[in-house]
């Protein structure tokens, strides 16, 4: 697995802002969004393209479009939704699946409760959505979900990662052939018990949506 850490001073800038405590919820949603079209340029280095023939109004020449089956890109409710806008400014024509996970507050232990995706994913490019790359249990689940459909490569797109997600992930998925790039805004310092990333944001669903 690689990782890509994207640090651009506008991205850390806006993580700045997304991290105080004192950023109200339309705001935060708002740099959520505008961080994720940031992201999205490093996530999409590799976007599969084939050429196509135009005509300028000066001569013919050949130019790139995305290539088939689109790409899919896949939030995992309800965090990612807050990233959902600022990737499908960057990539018009993909196509959106949701993922639900949901995470045992006392195992850490993540869970699916809702899946809207084809059954058929063979030879899709995939960008899963989710904030905060915390224990990893959320993103592991969900990469293996699209393996298992024939999704032929993954990139995982999160504002933040802490060590140890990064590690499971690492670990957990070690045996999974498609490659997986995941790329992230910062890589924080740790887990504390709880489970959060330190310093991390906080529960970016609660800061997005308010408290349910």
């Amino acid at each position: 697995m690689r990782v890509l850490t994207a640090d651009h001073p506008l991205i850390q800038h806006k993580l700045t802002y997304l991290r105080d405590k004192r950023t109200d919820s339309p705001t935060f949603r708002r740099l959520a969004e505008e961080l994720m079209t940031l992201l999205a340029y490093e996530a999409t280095r590799e976007v599969r393209t084939q050429p196509f023939e135009i005509e300028t109004p000066v001569a013919p020449t050949t130019g790139i479009k995305l290539a088939k089956p689109k790409p899919l890109i896949v939030p995992i409710l309800r965090a990612g939704l807050g990233m959902l806008e600022g990737m499908v400014r960057m990539l018009p024509s993909a196509e959106v699946g949701f993922l639900g996970m949901q995470r045992n507050e006392v195992t850490l232990e993540a869970t699916t409760y809702a899946n809207r995706l084809p059954d058929d994913l063979t030879d899709r490019q995939v960008f899963v959505l989710d904030p905060m790359l915390a224990t990893g249990g959320s993103m592991v689940d969900a990469i293996r979900f699209l393996v298992d459909r024939g999704a032929r490569d993954i990139t995982p797109v999160t504002l933040l990662a802490a060590p140890e997600g990064i590690a499971r992930l690492e670990a957990d998925l070690a045996d999974v052939s498609p490659p997986i790039t995941l790329v992230t805004g910062s890589i924080d310092e740790k887990l504390n018990e709880l489970g959060y990333i330190v310093p991390g944001l906080g529960d970016a669903g609660d800061r997005l949506y308010g408290v349910v």
